[in-house]
């Protein structure tokens, strides 16, 4: 059911990101960084399902929370003329590639016991 909500989620995105107006310069930034926070608590929350521990009140706070944290990140920089968000990204970042490698892996593994179980039962 979750995996159908995020297809469901993504096309929809797709198509009104067709239809949306163009993000200026100045807000590009914020909009960039809080992108990618959103999409660090959606691989966290998948690998949570995954690993049989999600719980939705932790999964929204840290949606909106990480969001909102690297939006103040990048607002204090620009006020500061640092690039401070690029710590938020590589930080996001890292932790998105940390999660989509525990993905791939519970992904790759459970395929290979199916295939496995599939030769034993052959060679019976």
């Amino acid at each position: 059911m979750i995996y159908i909500s995020i297809l469901i989620g993504c096309i929809l995105g797709a198509i009104l990101g067709t239809h949306a107006p163009v993000i200026s310069y100045t807000y590009s930034s914020y909009l960039a960084i809080a992108i990618i926070a959103a999409l660090d608590s959606v691989f966290g929350g998948i690998t949570s399902v995954l690993k049989k521990n999600f719980d939705l009140k932790i999964f929204l706070s840290g949606f909106f929370g990480n969001a909102i944290l690297s939006i103040a990140l990048t607002n204090l920089g620009q006020r500061l003329n640092v690039d401070i968000y690029l710590a938020a990204v590589v930080v996001f970042v890292g932790r998105m590639f940390t999660n989509l490698a525990i993905i791939r892996r519970y992904y790759v593994d459970k395929w290979t016991n199916i295939v496995e179980k599939k030769i034993s039962e052959k060679n019976k």
